[in-house]
Parts: structure tokens; C-alpha cells; sequence
């Protein structure tokens, strides 16, 4: 080939103008674009000889460029306005023979071409045609330095949801897979919300978040102080009064924002009660180190004047709408004839026995499902587990001292402990005698505990029921959970210790049921998520969008939003939100809409056509060009 193409084409790549778009391919080192046409070049020239068909125009390497590819009817021209060069129609009777393109602006008919299969475009500035393949272009502008483009996969430049994994597809229905028998997901229907969150899991953490920004009622709650030690917008969370008998003293609770750290906690006041004497600061910092998922966490104790009395105060971890299990499984019928509690440690509480027995009978019919009898019993023995371990033993296995916090699944914490251990504390008493007492008293309120849950009803516990209780457990459920609550509710004889490890054999591998019980909860939350996943990055697009269309004036200029780059993004928007179907009807497919914002967000060099409201004018551009639009359109109003 003779040097002067050589040379040439060397200085072409060093003399592009900035106005040609083909500057915006090359860069300043290298540019792979500009060898690949050069290479192209190259071999047609060297191979150009008299014999080639003189009637095309241009370089076809032997072969006429509209037989191997449709000549385009459109043209590089500037829209009033607009940046850079936008695709603009030219009406077929505009085209020159054999559907090519008119003169452009120097008034050489220059038709699109290609080489070796190749699509070419060309571009005319300055007298100078230069040609180059877009697509070759734009591929190399997406490699990253490091990686290697001739990998095995080719990866999107966008993000969308991909839908729900395979093995989902035998999970239930319900979040909760320990609830009623386990109902077929079906595929959803074309207008199911199947890209977002479901309903049910999306309903309570609304109304957790509704429950911690709740404020008291000032018409209700006039005498509440304004802050209480470091914390402030204390709210009422027991409207009433604790019975005495709860922990030998009044008690009110209350949610509050720690103003050090703005987190929310759990108020637990205790109505004039002054601290004692001696050295219980150590089983309290003890109460704080225990950190486990079934247990609501210590953080600290104080006592304060701020209520018109002296009053010691337990700060909690807070969980919004969370349930007792009283409430859960136990407000229907915990009260019958007026006696109630029998949890309570009052001696004065009645024990009736004129309809214990039919009492217990009639809530046969709503006995708990043995697995979620399982379920609570592998947790509040782990929990109890890791506080007899620690030296400390729990005193509140209450069934209105342990909270359910989800509605969803059986998650269940241990509240109100350290409580009871500094109320009643004893500065001549043995410590570790106390502790080893209490620990196995533990065991035999966690025995109850199972027992009233087994039998749905709160006078299973009850001496003269203990009989009929057993007796109904073994007719509905295992003999494992039978042998497991009387192991509990029946403490050996003087001299022996108990452990709460000691029911873990009866427990067997039941703890693998739990454990995929998460496991598929896990995954079902990590798929909701997933569809939530990018909810916010298009927020923030159409937030940016709208931030610029339609605004009524800026920089002293009305129509600044309907000219230049604000006009190609109106129509943009236009083309996402407001088409019609052939018969006029709007066209509302969330597919569409989700696909053209992950485009414009990524900046892809797919073409759009876009057309202004009276049908006189058809853009055709591409995403990366209204990204940059919008960049530069939402950049201006910030820098304003």
C-alpha cells in the first residue's frame, strides 16, 4: 500500500475536529475505533483497482453497498435547540435514487457503506468525510480496564429484577413457615403487583414504623415531663397501671428517644422505689452484656425525680408492635368467672374449681400446632440457656413478660429480666445459693409455661388440673412434648441440679426443622428485597426528571424548560408515560416504563424515537444523548 494512506490516515486520528461526533469515540492514546478503520481502509485501498465498478460512490470494497445493505433514509442534521447531532427523518420522496440519502452539507452524496460485513457510518465536516462503525465504538467504551472482553459471558449494563428464584416457587404463600398448612404459590396474574413487596410483609413494617413515630395525646397524657434524664418525647406504651403483684411495685412503660444517639428504647418505670444497698452493680453490668436474638437487651438503669416521685428506671431495647404472648394466644380467655393470673406469685389470688375441667375442654378445638409449640421451646431454651450460663437466672417466664415481635413469625423475646433480681435484692443473702434456686425455678415456670400453651388455656397450670392437662397433651400431640413438659414441671428430689441442656436430647432433630424454617425465611425476604432493589435509584431518576420538565421559568427565561435539551427530555417523558394504544386508550405497562428508565439511567447507546405532540416532528436519538441531557439540564438548576 503506498505510504501516502499510511500517513494519512495517521492524521486523521490526530486531526478530528471537536465538532464530530467522531471525536467523542477516540481518546487521546490509543483509540481501538480508529484502528478498526484504519484496518478497514487499509485492506479496501490496497485492493482498490481500475477494474472496480466506477457507478458507486465511495469505497465499497467490490461490492455496492445497497446490495448487501438497505440504504438509510435519514440524515445527520441539528434540531433547533438541540446538542450535538440528532437522526432525523427525510421523507422517501426527499431520497435520491435508489433510496440514498440527499446531498448533505457539503453537497456530496455520500450513501452508508460497508466493509466486510461491517455496518459503516459516515460524517462530513469540513470537507472531510470520515467513516467509522458505531457499534465497534461504543463496545470499546464499555470495557474495563483489567477485564477481558473476549470472556464467556456479556453482561447488561442495566439492573432489573430477573423474578423470583426457581426454588421459591414451592415456598408458601404465607412469610410464616411454621403457620397453617402450607398453601402452592401460583403465578401471579398480569396485573398482580408481583415486582414489589407483598401486601403482608409491607403492612407490618408500616405499622412499626407508625408505632415508633407515634406521639402521646396531650389531652390524655397532660403530666408527662417533656425529658426524663437523657431522654426525651416520651410516649405511653401500658396506658394503665401494673398490678402490684407484677413486681412487688406499680409499673408504667414508655418508648423515648435517647437525645446521645437518637435511637429509640423501651422505658420501664418502677413507682417509688429507692435503690438498695450493696453490690448489685455488678450483676446488672452482667444483665447488659447479654446479648442474644430472643432475649430484648439491658442498657441501662436509672432513677430519676422527674415523675413527682422517686422512680427506678429500666432502659430497653424497643420493639414496635410487638405482642405478649398473654395477648397473642391467651386475651380471649385468660379471664373466666373473674379469676385471672394464675402466673401471679400473689398468694391472695383465687384458685377456683368449679370449671376447670369444662374450661379446659371447650379450647380443645384451638389447641397451637405442635411445631409452633417447637418453635417457642427451641428459643426460650436457647435464650435460657445462655442466662443460667452467665451466673443469672431469669424470674419473668411470664407469659405477659415475653413478646412476640413480628405477626409473621414465631420470633419471641425474653423481657423485663434484671428486674426482678434488683427489686428483690438481699445484700445478706448468698448469692449463689439464690442464683442456683432460682435457676431451677426457671425450669419448672418454663414446664407451665408449655403446659398452659399446649392447652390454650391459662388454667392448665393449676394444681388440681395438672391431671386433666397431661391427659389432653397426650391425646393431641408427641409423647416427646408430653415427656418434655413433665421432665420440667416435676423437680427431682433435694440435693440434685437440673440444667436446662437436659431437654436437649428431647428436643432431637427438631432443631433442623427450625433451622430451615429460617432458612427459607431468609430467602423469601431476600427475594422481596430484591424486587425492591432499585426502586430507589428510579426514584431518584424521575425525581431529577421532573425536577427539570416543566418548569416555569429559570434564569430569568419563561420558556427555558420547552428549548434545547428540555425539549428532547418532554418528549422523552412523554414516550414513557403517556402513550396510547391504536385506539387511543393509554398504554399503562409497567414493563415498558421500567425498561426505558434502567436505559436512560445506564446511558445505552439504544435508539428511541420520540415524536412531538403534533406529529410534525420525529426525533431519533439515543439514551446515552438524553442522559446527557439530563445531566446537563439537572446540573445547571444545581449549580443555580
Amino acid at each position: 500500500m503506498d505510504p501516502f494512506y499510511n500517513s494519512t490516515l495517521s492524521y486523521v486520528g490526530q486531526s478530528i475536529p471537536q465538532e464530530s461526533k467522531l471525536a467523542s469515540y477516540t481518546s487521546v492514546g490509543r483509540s481501538p475505533v480508529l484502528g478498526v478503520v484504519g484496518n478497514h481502509l487499509s485492506h479496501n485501498l490496497a485492493n482498490l483497482n481500475l477494474d472496480a465498478n466506477t457507478n458507486n460512490r465511495g469505497l465499497v470494497g467490490g461490492s455496492m453497498a445497497s446490495s448487501s445493505v438497505e440504504p438509510t433514509l435519514f440524515q445527520k442534521s441539528t434540531y433547533s435547540g438541540g446538542r450535538g447531532d440528532t437522526i432525523s427523518p427525510i421523507p422517501s420522496s426527499q431520497a435520491g435514487t435508489n433510496g440514498t440519502p440527499p446531498l448533505s452539507r457539503n453537497s456530496t452524496p455520500v450513501p452508508p457503506i460497508t466493509y466486510q460485513n461491517v455496518w459503516m457510518e459516515q460524517e462530513n465536516v469540513g470537507g472531510t468525510t470520515y467513516f467509522y462503525n458505531p457499534e465497534e465504538a461504543a463496545g470499546s467504551q464499555e470495557i474495563i480496564p483489567g477485564d477481558d472482553p473476549g470472556g464467556p459471558h456479556v453482561f447488561p449494563t442495566y439492573s432489573v429484577y430477573a423474578g423470583p428464584p426457581s426454588h421459591l416457587k414451592d415456598f408458601t404463600t404465607r412469610l410464616n413457615p411454621l403457620g397453617p398448612p402450607p398453601t402452592p404459590v401460583v403465578h401471579p396474574a398480569p396485573q398482580s403487583p408481583s415486582f414489589f413487596t407483598p401486601d403482608e410483609l409491607k403492612a407490618e413494617l408500616m405499622q412499626r414504623n407508625a408505632v415508633m413515630l407515634s406521639q402521646p395525646n396531650s389531652t390524655v397524657f397532660p403530666d408527662l415531663p417533656a425529658q426524663v434524664d437523657h431522654f426525651t418525647e416520651l410516649c405511653p406504651v401500658e396506658t394503665s397501671l401494673q398490678k402490684p403483684g407484677s413486681f412487688g411495685y406499680p409499673s408504667t412503660v414508655y418508648k423515648a428517644i435517647n437525645s446521645k444517639n437518637g435511637f429509640t428504647y423501651c422505658l420501664r418505670r418502677i413507682h417509688g422505689f429507692r435503690l438498695p444497698s450493696g453490690k448489685w452493680l455488678g450483676m446488672i453490668d452482667t444483665w447488659k452484656n447479654i446479648s442474644h436474638t430472643n432475649l430484648v437487651q439491658l442498657r441501662e438503669i436509672f432513677t430519676t425525680k422527674a415523675f413527682g416521685d422517686t422512680s427506678l428506671i429500666f432502659v430497653y431495647d424497643y420493639f414496635p408492635s410487638a405482642d405478649t404472648l398473654m395477648q397473642r394466644h391467651f386475651d380471649r380467655n385468660h379471664q373466666v368467672n373473674g379469676y385471672v393470673d394464675p402466673f401471679s406469685s400473689d398468694p391472695s389470688v383465687p384458685r377456683p374449681y368449679s370449671h376447670q375441667k369444662n374450661a379446659l375442654l371447650r379450647h380443645h378445638a384451638n389447641m397451637l400446632p405442635e411445631n409452633l409449640l417447637w418453635a417457642y421451646i427451641i428459643q426460650l431454651s436457647s435464650v435460657i440457656r445462655t442466662i443460667h450460663s452467665a451466673g443469672l437466672s431469669v424470674r419473668c417466664l411470664n407469659p405477659s413478660k415475653i413478646i412476640l415481635i413480628s405477626r409473621t413469625r414465631p420470633a419471641i423475646r425474653l423481657s423485663n429480666c434484671g428486674i426482678y433480681d434488683l427489686v428483690t435484692f438481699d445484700p445478706n443473702s448468698n448469692p449463689a445459693a439464690m442464683v442456683s434456686f432460682y435457676q431451677q425455678e426457671d425450669l419448672v415456670s418454663f414446664g407451665k409455661l408449655l403446659l398452659a400453651l399446649a392447652c390454650n388455656s391459662l388454667l392448665a397450670v393449676q394444681r388440681d388440673n395438672l391431671n386433666t392437662s397431661m391427659d389432653l397433651i397426650s391425646r393431641t400431640y408427641s409423647a416427646d412434648l408430653r415427656n418434655l413438659i413433665g421432665y420440667l414441671m416435676n423437680p427431682r428430689a433435694a440435693g440434685t441440679t437440673r440444667s436446662v441442656n437436659d431437654i436437649m436430647p428431647m428436643i432431637g432433630a427438631r432443631f433442623y426443622n427450625q433451622l430451615d424454617s429460617a432458612n427459607a425465611r431468609a430467602e423469601i425476604l431476600e427475594n422481596a428485597l430484591t424486587k425492591e432493589l432499585e426502586n430507589g435509584r428510579l426514584f431518584r431518576l424521575i425525581a431529577k426528571l421532573n425536577s427539570v420538565l416543566e418548569r416555569n421559568e429559570f434564569n430569568m427565561d419563561p420558556a427555558w424548560s420547552e428549548t434545547g435539551d428540555r425539549y428532547l427530555l418532554k418528549l422523552f417523558r412523554d414516550y414513557v408515560f403517556h402513550q396510547v394504544t391504536p385506539d387511543g386508550r393509554p398504554y399503562l405497562d409497567l414493563s415498558h416504563v421500567v425498561y426505558c428508565l434502567n436505559r436512560l439511567d445506564s446511558g445505552s447507546n439504544d435508539k428511541v424515537c420520540l415524536m412531538s405532540h403534533d406529529e410534525q416532528s420525529i426525533l431519533i436519538t439515543t439514551y446515552a444523548e438524553l442522559k446527557h441531557c439530563l445531566e446537563q439540564s439537572f446540573l445547571s438548576l444545581s449549580n443555580s
